[in-house]
């Protein structure tokens, strides 16, 4: 993808602790934002581009336009590869989210985690909840469910690699078009220049294979630990919660049992889709601009 041909945003790097160079996309819409920023943080193997059309949506918002950060974590994207694979874990990421909130000088924000961004807050909250004025859990919870991971572990580790752009759509559509029945021809197109780079003319997962690779190492015969302890962390922080109508990941009884225990949360699905919905269809899209306004 050719990043000096998008537009909507400003492209930048910075450091993290250890010293990688990490990549990010600032959006300020037309210069001009109020109210307070958006931190996009993406899923498993995926990276900033899956939060461009919301990104676009919110930062162009003519009642409140925000400004939206939308990163990729190490190992992702256009960051940095990290020569110690042990350091793809929740917990080194959080830290450089708190690094990259420290470089674009954002001291409070909305945080929307997708999928494993949603497992990084459930640790972010504990270790400087005064940074976080809300957040956002897209198709993820304190409690995974282990069909879903194991999906995602076989796919992640069998997909065939796509010869041109038409055959990454066709490849997108088999292996997900059960759960996405919602999305049209662009949509898929959108998610296929999300998910792969184009290098040497040929579209390619953009994230290190050691990432993937950790998924083999899960032991699907013992129960998967879940993260209730944290969540009750989360619980002084204005939530919101959007539900995959298909979703394998996250659960009805999840989302449930979330209500109970969170005094402010609110709950929203996403028709036709599964893990994880795209923010910018509705209704998830109404639903983040009213969270993002009444967390003021």
């Amino acid at each position: 993808m050719d990043e000096a041909g998008d537009s909507g945003f400003e492209p930048t790097t910075y450091r993290s602790d250890d010293g990688l160079t990490l990549y990010a996309r600032d959006y300020r819409g037309q210069g001009t934002t109020s109210g307070v920023p958006v931190v996009c943080l993406p899923g498993l193997t995926r990276n900033s581009r899956d939060f461009h059309q919301l990104a676009l949506l919110l930062s162009r918002d003519p009642a409140v336009p925000r400004r939206v950060i939308a990163l990729d974590y190490r190992g992702r994207g256009l960051s940095d590869r990290d020569l110690n694979k042990a350091n793809y874990n929740v917990r080194v990421e959080a830290q450089d989210i708190i690094s990259a909130c420290r470089h674009f000088g954002i001291d409070r924000a909305v945080f929307i985690g997708t999928s494993r961004g949603g497992l990084i807050l459930h640790f972010l909250a504990q270790i400087t909840p005064e940074l976080i004025a809300g957040i956002v859990l897209n198709d993820i919870g304190p409690k995974i469910e282990a069909s879903g991971l194991k999906r995602i572990r076989d796919y992640l580790n069998t997909a065939a690699p796509p010869h041109d752009w038409r055959q990454a759509v066709a490849v997108l559509k088999a292996c997900h078009s059960h759960y996405f029945t919602a999305l049209r021809d662009r949509d898929w197109q959108e998610m296929a220049v999300a998910i792969y780079r184009e290098i040497g003319g040929i579209p390619v997962a953009d994230f290190d294979p050691a990432i993937a690779a950790q998924l083999q190492t899960i032991d699907f015969d013992t129960p998967l630990p879940d993260l209730w302890t944290q969540f009750a962390g989360m619980t002084p922080i204005p939530m919101l919660v959007v539900k995959g109508q298909h979703s394998d990941l996250l659960s009805r009884r999840t989302v449930e049992e979330m209500i109970e225990r969170h005094p402010d949360i609110t709950a929203v699905e996403a028709p036709g889709q599964g893990h994880a919905p795209l923010l910018h269809l509705q209704p998830a899209l109404h639903a983040i601009r009213t969270f993002l306004v009444t967390t003021e």
